[in-house]
């Protein structure tokens, strides 16, 4: 809910306390008609300190005055005319208050917003129903920049504390001057008569006595100014550790995993401002607190006075030296990965982006970034700090890029755009591994100046996969996934668990099947039971049956499932290929069940009409798909026709195909099937029946017959049925009538009534040729139907039917 929604049901002293934010300085009214707009600005990215942030700021200040200028123009009626008025005097006094100081407009609405905020959070209890992920969010950002401003207060007290130090020890020096002044005197005595010296000796010491007692008081006032000085300086190391550990061990870790789910199809990792923006914050403070340690140091050394400091000193710009390496460390960082399924000889990109280069000025000498791959062993060593340089696992071509810095953005970054891995050399497996289960990580490391020492920082990739085929692919993914969705934080690169549960997989399965298939519609509680059934090999139908089973890498690709010549992963795959590839649009219609077997399909359609049918997902072809529909003849009453394949639908789309099955009424449980398929169907234009194409030769078309389900429908009507029984394509205008004598001799069947493929291949060529389709795909799947498939009694024929002659028509069975 909007905070202003909220901060309107504030009662009593509450409400009180929210009025009072309000004045001339940012009149309440502004807040109120302008409530949506104000809320949905980064107020909290921009630095207030940062005299560059000073574009921003303006551009919310104009954006401010011009969206009160808009909703001023749009007051109507005699009641719109006064608000008009007045909404169009606060857009004039906001432009002139803040003109020259828009900063001043952003720390307001900054300071109305978190205390509305905290009013309502109060008002709550704390307890706000259901508590939203934005709204937990909302209040971590809003604890982060409370605490930065708690940071800059306490930094501001130690500048104030180590200047008053400062002009505490100079005027302590100039008086230890005058007691050294006073000291020389004494030695000019000797020269004057008895009387005079006596007079003025007196004098001398009682101006030395004095003065001694008044530096050793000083000296002890400094001293102590000093040691509350570094125990100051040791608080706000302590709030610094704490909020960078919030930052680069919560909020950018917590980026980072969602960079690593984004490769398994989840949700984008999202921008990089605000945390480069709190980045900035904590390098500024840090370097604000180292500078001021080392003036501290140098004015003890200066003046030296025994105790205590000098210690604390040193541990205090140890501990500050180690805050900085860490936030330099941590914010190199990939923003963009390189793809983890990696092809030689392919070209690659990423980008590499330091969070905290502006604001150390690295940008003002940019460094240059090298990339190189390396195995998992070697990046195990790396992380021990082991020597490993210069030991590679392959040749990346343009892996060399220097760093460029974006004035607009502030952003400080490397664009690895045409990178090509040239050749890997693999280790030594073990075990059944294979190739495509070998993890390698694509190594970033630079060398730049950081307060005046030259270091070198490195990060890693996600794990990557390296293949030389796209056969490969498949099997790389798997080990991709399994890995991104499984890793643990600050694990050894790259152990994962060997096990995990089930809901844990049918998780990743249902975030990647989304992402694969480009589809809301995921994978509902029946589609994971019968996944389930299949991974397990069980029949129960509960899925809370197996929340508590494990699942192991090996099942899910390394072994075959019963009976198949396939991994669950595999089949799974090729699943998501064929929706993605050609039924995408289906899948999210609802018009394809999927995941059921055979024995299920009959169950569901056994009390449905005649014509109804389903589409499932073939248990014994990966990527294949079969209809089973519920006619009830002599013969059977469920038939499942042989799985359709990506190859089938490069010829003819799914929708074409059952539009030619006419006796394919409803698309399961009773939706008619020209309601649901109709808007795929392939127009076919109305030409007549003697019409020729330009080139002088008349145009085929293909249509789908299942010539066994006519012979048996037929007999169950009592009648002989052909081809023609079979409804044509579906058409925007009506369509000629095809007409087939079967008792005229076949071409492609030799004497003895044989199929032979040789001559089918000649004749089906030159279908080919009236078609301008290729048939190379084609004719394998032919030849691998001849082996004996396409006898069949579920086979499909596809004829291509040449349309226009005076006589029968033509058509070849394939």
């Amino acid at each position: 809910m909007a905070v202003w929604i909220q901060a309107q049901q504030l009662q009593g002293d509450a409400l009180h306390q929210m009025q009072a934010l309000y004045g001339q300085h940012f009149p309440i009214e502004v807040r109120h008609y302008l409530s949506q707009w104000i809320e949905s600005q980064a107020w909290d990215s921009i630095d207030l300190d940062n005299p560059q942030e000073n574009i921003k700021a303006t551009q919310l200040l104009e954006g401010l005055v011009q969206e009160l200028q808009k909703k001023a123009e749009h007051q109507v009626g005699e009641d719109g005319f006064l608000l008009k008025i007045k909404l169009g005097h606060y857009a004039t006094q906001l432009q002139n208050t803040y003109d020259r100081c828009p900063m001043e407009l952003v720390r307001c609405i900054r300071h109305i917003l978190y205390n509305e905020q905290r009013l309502v959070r109060e008002a709550n209890n704390g307890t706000s129903p259901a508590g939203s992920l934005a709204d937990a969010m909302s209040q971590k950002h809003l604890q982060i920049n409370q605490t930065f401003e708690e940071l800059r207060l306490v930094t501001q007290d130690t500048e104030n504390e180590l200047k008053k130090l400062q002009q505490t020890q100079e005027y302590f020096i100039i008086q230890y001057q005058e007691s050294l002044r006073i000291q020389a005197q004494f030695a000019q005595l000797a020269q004057l008569n008895p009387q005079e010296r006596l007079s003025r000796e007196t004098a001398l010491q009682q101006k030395q006595v004095s003065l001694e007692a008044w530096l050793q008081r000083e000296a002890q006032t400094l001293q102590q100014y000093r040691v509350e000085l570094a125990e100051k300086h040791q608080k706000t190391l302590q709030l610094l550790r704490k909020q960078q550990t919030i930052i680069l061990d919560d909020e950018l870790i917590q980026w980072k995993r969602r960079q690593q789910l984004a490769g398994n199809g989840g949700p984008p990792e999202g921008s990089l401002d605000v945390l480069q923006s709190w980045c900035e914050k904590l390098a500024e403070i840090i370097w604000q607190n180292r500078q001021q340690i080392r003036r501290a140091e140098h004015l003890c050394q200066q003046l030296p006075i025994p105790g205590p400091v000098e210690e604390m000193l040193a541990e205090v710009n140890a501990t500050i030296t180690d805050i900085i390496s860490a936030l330099v460390t941590s914010t190199f960082i990939i923003e963009k990965q390189p793809p983890q399924v990696l092809k030689t000889q392919t070209k690659f990109a990423a980008t590499v982006r330091l969070l905290v280069g502006g604001k150390l000025n690295v940008h003002m000498n940019p460094p240059q970034v090298k990339a190189t791959i390396i195995s998992e062993q070697q990046a195990k060593s790396l992380l021990k700090n082991e020597n490993t340089r210069n030991d590679y696992s392959g040749e990346i071509l343009n892996n060399c890029c220097v760093m460029e810095y974006h004035q607009a953005t502030g952003t400080l970054s490397a664009h690895f755009r045409n990178m090509s891995l040239k050749r890997i050399k693999r280790s030594d497996r073990r075990g059944a591994e294979s190739v495509t289960e070998e993890k390698f990580t694509i190594l970033f490391e630079s060398q730049f100046s950081v307060g005046g020492n030259e270091l070198v920082f490195q990060t890693l990739s996600l794990p990557v996969v390296v293949i030389v085929h796209g056969s490969q692919d498949n099997n790389a993914t798997a080990t991709v996934l399994w890995d991104n969705a499984f890793a643990e934080p600050g694990r050894v690169p790259f152990a994962v668990p060997d096990k995990v549960l089930w809901p844990q997989l049918c998780e990743a399965l249902n975030m990647k099947f989304k992402a694969e298939v480009q589809s809301n519609r995921g994978l509902t509680k029946e589609n994971l039971v019968f996944l389930a059934q299949k991974l397990f090999n069980s029949s129960s139908s509960h899925l809370e049956d197996y929340n508590g089973m494990s699942v192991s890498w090996s099942q899910f690709n390394r072994e075959n499932l019963p009976g198949r010549n396939y991994t669950f992963w595999q089949w799974f795959d090729g699943v998501m290929e064929v929706l993605k590839k050609h039924l995408k649009p289906h899948w999210n219609d609802g018009a394809i069940l999927g995941f059921v077997n055979k024995q299920q399909a009959h169950d569901l359609l056994i009390n449905k009409p005649d014509g109804t049918f389903l589409l499932r997902f073939s248990d014994s072809e990966i990527g294949g798909i079969t209809i089973a529909w519920k006619f009830d003849s002599q013969e059977r009453m469920f038939w499942n026709l042989m799985p359709f394949t990506t190859r089938d639908f490069s010829i003819r789309s799914l929708a074409d195909r059952l539009g030619d099955l006419s006796y394919l009424i409803y698309v399961f449980p009773d939706r008619p099937k020209d309601e649901v398929y109709s808007k795929y169907y392939t127009p076919v234009p109305c030409e007549p029946a003697t019409a020729k194409a330009v080139d002088g030769y008349v145009k085929p078309q293909i249509k789908q017959v299942v010539p066994e389900f006519v012979s048996a429908s037929a007999d169950s009507a009592g009648g002989s049925a052909t081809y023609m029984d079979q409804a044509p394509s579906p058409a925007v205008c009506p369509q000629p009538h095809y007409n087939m004598y079967p008792q005229n001799p076949d071409p492609v069947l030799d004497n003895d009534g044989d199929f032979d493929l040789d001559d089918t291949i000649d004749v089906a060529r030159r279908v080919e040729e009236l078609l301008g389709r290729p048939m190379d795909n084609t004719f394998d799947e032919v030849e691998e139907r001849h082996e004996g498939r396409v006898t069949s009694a579920h086979s499909v024929h596809v004829l291509y039917v040449v349309a226009g002659l005076n006589g029968p028509a033509l058509a070849h069975r394939l």
